[in-house]
Parts: C-alpha cells; sequence; structure tokens
C-alpha cells in the first residue's frame, strides 16, 4: 500500500492503484497538484502543456521531437508537397477574403470561429445571394449523386460477425467498411471471387506462375488503426499493406494483420500533407490501390495531391493518366466544415462557378449543419429548400430589421440540414471533376444510408 497513489476514488471506493510521481510524493502523475506557475502549450507538440520554468528543458525531451527528427530524414518526407497553395490555378487578385478579417490573409488557417462571423457580418441580401448561388450551383451540377449501399458477399465474415472476438466490432462502423468495398467491387476494381484484387489493367509482363505478384498494395491515408484494411486483407486476400496515419493509435489491426500468412505490412507515420508518395522505396513500381474512412477535410485533397497531382519520371505514357501507379481509388469523405480554401483541390472549378474564397468558407461552414440533423431519415428525401427563405427583404428602408444571425437561428432545422448537405455535394463535385481531369473514371456515390452516418459520400475512381 506504501507504494499507491494516496488519492482516494469515491466510486471504486479505494485508492488510486497507480505508483507516486516519485520518493518524495504522495500521488501518482495524474493526481499530483498542478504547479501554480504558467502552463503553456508545447511548441513541437500543442496537444499538452508544460510549465513554463521547464520549456527550455522539455524542449530536448519531447516525446513527439524524436519522432519528427527520425522523419526528417526519410526520403519520402516533403515538407508540404501536398498543402496546395492560395493561388492554385486561381487568381490571387480575384480571391475575396473573409468580410472585416483583416488577419485572414491568403495563407492564414481559417477557423470555424471566423467562418461564423463573417456569415455574421453579411447582409440579409447578401445572404441571400449566396444562398441562392448555392441551390443554382447544386440544381446545375449535382444531380447524378446515387446512392449506392453495397454490402458484398465477400464480406460476409465480418456482417455475418464471425471475425476473432478480439477484434473490434461496431456495426456501423463494419457496415460503411463493407460497403466501401462493395462499392470497389460493384466499380471494377476488386475481383468478385472474394480473393483479391482485380488483375485488370495491371502490366502483363513480369513473373508468371504466381497470380499474386501482380496484386495491387493498399495504401489506407488516414488509416487510424486500420480496421478498413483488415477487413480488405480478411475478404480479399491483400498482400502488401501500408497504412499512413500521423498519430500513433492502441489498439491497432497492426498486430493481427502481421499474424497472416505472406501479408507485408508497413505504417507510416507521417501528415498527408508532407508525404512524396513516389519516394517510398517499397511501394516503387508496385500498382496500388488509395483508399480512407472518413478523411477529415483538407486530408481528402491532400490524398487526392498524393496520389495524383505529382507524376513519377519513370512512368511511362499509358500511366502518366492514372499518377504512377494507381490502380484504383475510394476515398470517403468527411468534416467538410474543416475545408481551407489553400488546400482545396479544385479552386479553377469554384472560381468558374462564381464561388469566391471567402462564399467558399461559409459555404464550408453550412455543412456543419448536415451532420448535427436528425439523421433518422434522409433530408433531401423530404424538403426542397425554398428560394424565398425569410431573410428575403428583411431590409427596409435600408435599415435591417432583423440581424442575420437571427434569421439563421430561425430556420428550420430541416431546412439547415438540407442547406448542408448541398454544400457538401458541391464541395465534394469539384473533387469528383478533379479526378477525372487527371484521366481517371470516376464516381461520386453516398454509400450508405444517413442513418448509418451523415458522413455518406464516397469518391471511388479506377484507371
Amino acid at each position: 500500500m506504501e507504494s499507491r497513489c494516496k488519492f482516494w476514488l469515491p466510486k471504486k471506493n479505494r485508492f488510486c492503484a497507480n505508483v507516486p510521481l516519485n520518493k518524495n510524493s504522495k500521488f501518482c502523475g495524474n493526481h499530483t497538484t498542478r504547479s501554480d506557475g504558467r502552463w503553456i502549450a508545447c511548441p513541437i507538440d500543442p496537444s499538452h502543456t508544460v510549465l513554463e520554468e521547464n520549456l527550455e528543458g522539455h524542449l530536448k525531451r519531447c516525446p513527439l521531437l524524436k519522432h519528427i527528427n527520425s522523419l526528417s530524414l526519410q526520403p519520402f518526407y516533403q515538407k508540404g508537397i501536398n498543402a496546395g497553395t492560395d493561388d492554385e490555378q486561381v487568381e490571387v487578385e480575384n480571391l475575396v477574403p473573409l468580410k472585416n478579417n483583416p488577419s485572414s490573409g491568403p495563407s492564414a488557417c481559417i477557423t470555424s470561429e471566423m467562418k461564423r462571423n463573417a456569415v455574421y457580418t453579411l447582409t440579409s441580401t447578401q445572404l441571400s445571394n449566396l444562398i441562392t448561388k448555392i441551390q443554382s450551383v447544386h440544381a446545375s451540377i449535382c444531380k447524378d449523386i446515387q446512392h449506392s449501399f453495397k454490402i458484398p458477399e465477400a464480406c460476409g465474415v465480418w456482417t455475418n460477425r464471425e471475425v476473432d472476438g478480439k477484434l473490434p466490432f461496431q456495426e456501423k462502423h463494419v457496415l460503411q467498411q463493407a460497403s466501401i468495398l462493395g462499392n470497389l467491387q460493384e466499380f471494377g476494381i476488386l475481383k468478385n471471387s472474394g480473393r483479391h484484387i482485380s488483375s485488370g489493367n495491371i502490366p502483363s509482363d513480369g513473373p508468371s506462375g504466381d497470380d499474386d505478384d501482380h496484386v495491387p498494395a493498399v495504401v489506407e491515408f488516414g488509416a487510424g488503426r486500420g480496421y478498413l484494411t483488415q477487413m480488405l486483407a480478411d475478404c480479399y486476400g491483400i498482400k502488401k499493406v501500408f497504412l499512413v496515419e500521423r498519430k500513433s493509435y492502441k489498439l491497432k489491426a497492426d498486430r493481427s494483420l502481421r499474424q497472416k500468412d505472406s501479408l507485408i505490412l508497413e505504417r507510416l507515420r507521417i501528415d498527408i500533407e508532407d508525404l512524396n508518395l513516389n519516394a517510398v522505396e517499397s511501394l516503387q513500381g508496385i500498382p496500388y490501390l488509395a483508399t480512407g474512412k472518413h478523411l477529415c477535410g483538407p486530408a481528402t485533397d491532400m490524398t487526392l495531391r498524393c496520389c495524383l497531382a505529382k507524376k513519377c519520371e519513370q512512368c511511362n505514357a499509358a500511366q502518366h493518366r492514372a499518377g504512377c501507379n494507381l490502380r484504383g481509388l475510394a476515398i470517403a469523405t468527411c468534416c467538410h466544415h474543416l475545408c481551407q480554401w489553400k488546400h482545396y483541390i479544385n479552386k479553377r472549378y469554384l472560381s468558374n462557378l462564381g464561388i469566391t474564397r471567402g462564399d467558399f468558407h461559409a459555404i464550408t461552414w453550412f455543412t456543419s449543419w448536415a451532420v448535427d440533423a436528425d439523421h433518422s431519415s434522409d433530408p433531401h428525401g423530404n424538403v426542397d429548400l425554398a428560394s424565398d427563405l425569410p431573410i428575403i427583404g428583411m431590409e427596409e428602408d435600408g435599415k435591417v430589421a432583423r440581424g442575420v444571425e437571427d434569421v439563421l437561428r430561425e430556420m428550420k432545422a430541416v431546412e439547415r440540414a438540407v442547406l448542408g448537405f448541398m454544400c457538401k455535394d458541391v464541395i465534394d463535385m469539384g473533387r469528383l471533376m478533379w479526378i477525372k481531369e487527371h484521366g481517371l473514371e470516376a464516381q461520386l456515390v453516398k454509400y450508405v444510408p444517413c442513418n448509418i452516418s451523415p458522413e455518406n459520400h464516397l469518391l471511388i475512381a479506377k484507371g
């Protein structure tokens, strides 16, 4: 008892089981009273804080420091290679910064609070015009987004709960993962035998006799714990796996994956923004399938750049259109409210539609309404967002009768949701157009119903 923390836990009716912080302390690190000194965010890793007086010493031993130093020596690390630029394919002078926000220069990261404040500074007429523009753009380009909820027979071991009981099982996640693979199979990227990826479009020259030699690898972006790849390996016999994730996770699928015969697993702990995929030595010359489930905000744009924007000099002309060795792509987009103008992949598309930088950040802010709504049914099927919302005619004799904040608050929840979904559609349609411009056959589908997940957009493509 002497070697245990002396902090009493009333709910457990016992003392804390952790060891004291040091021999002079009665409590563990979790229960030691914090110093009254000034605590500041660590400059290396802002996820934790440190006493200002200890900062100099902490910077020499911060846990993230060793990883950063090691990563900078890797050939595939190239700072900001997939970040994009503010003036990419668009003249800088045509970009309209957020109103009344002088700090939001072209390279600034626009927070959700800044987006909201900018929307609230609009006049009622400006807000009305913006919503009308969104409706018009959506009606003209987003008519063909189909529902495509596909659960392939090959994934039966997961959907029927026949997997190892030690593996985490949450039905909503399993259904999403299975439908991503089902759409890949429907699109002709995965082979319907359930054994492995189809060898279609893969060069036939090379060693013969073992078809597995020509099976594409899988690169999962934003892999997290890696359970999308776990299902791919279980159901389709993938032989080579690369998991790209900037954070360190516990309870990863890695242990289970490494137990599979002949499967080669490599985890790349790196931000997608800094990953030069063409410089990953063990992937060079190998066709691959790029996947990602819920790539938050700009991570989708960075992944598309990573796979398609930078061409390999070694690739022949036929391979150029698919961005070196990319054979297929399936990305479930997510968290559109986090999107940034700098990172967005197809600014030219938005500019041609008359959507300015300021409009874009307002549109991304509206997308959060789609996620906040009641998803027991699809709002698209119940309500058409009226063009004569109550914001019209709010100004009388040059005076504002009600503020925009009040008008938005008084909108019906279902109207807000429909507007949010429209904005998500517009953002992802731009990404789809960009993929097609790079020579891939591509689709944007809703791969699960809203009641499973409102984040249900899937970009799918093949070379």
